[in-house]
């Protein structure tokens, strides 16, 4: 066999060899951004459903002003970056980046096509700043809960605690089932 081919042929393997090492990779990243969303919405969304118990829909505003960015916080951690966007918000501070907005809007066009939004999720590995990070999003629909903050009817002393924490508000008006927005999740790979 001359050089050329042997050459070709050893690159070839190298590049099999690869390919499912980064898959696996891949799998286990997803694996762990779905084990950071699930303890993230375990609490929060325990924290929400305690409170709107005890106070209501406006305790719930309050909550979410006051503690969401605290608890997302507390789940930064081991180099992941958790979040929640949407194309309609209520905090600017969750403002989607370029590739959120795509995803979103890759997510609402399955829906419209009949795709179940609590299954809908997107992983990749992006180039950013010029290092690869990889990136996660996952879906969340509107539930029977979020109606009472994001539906169409609102009820007025909500909407005021909404206007009042949120001023720029544009969350509201959803119906269940829709989509709500997304938890997303990055962290860097090099």
């Amino acid at each position: 066999m001359n050089r050329k081919l042997m050459l070709a042929l050893g690159a070839t393997l190298l590049l099999a060899a690869s390919v499912p090492a980064r898959a696996a990779d891949m799998e286990a990243l997803k694996g762990e951004a779905k084990e950071i969303i699930q303890g993230f919405v375990k609490e929060l969304k325990g924290t929400l459903v305690s409170v709107m118990k005890e106070k209501g829909p406006v305790g719930a505003v309050d909550v979410c002003h006051e503690k969401a960015q605290e608890i997302t916080r507390k789940h930064n951690k081991d180099g992941w970056k958790v979040g929640r966007t949407a194309l309609k918000l209520r905090n600017p501070k969750n403002a989607p980046d370029e590739w959120e907005r795509a995803v979103l809007q890759e997510f609402e066009k399955k829906i419209a096509e009949g795709a179940d939004p609590k299954k809908l999720a997107k992983a990749e590995v992006v180039e950013m700043n010029g290092k690869k990070v990889f990136r996660f999003m996952k879906a969340i629909p509107v539930g029977k809960p979020c109606l009472n903050c994001h539906g169409e009817k609102v009820k007025e002393d909500v909407l005021a605690i909404i206007r009042k924490h949120y001023p720029q508000d544009r969350a509201t008006g959803f119906k269940l089932g829709q989509l709500r927005g997304a938890f997303t999740l990055s962290k860097p790979l090099d």
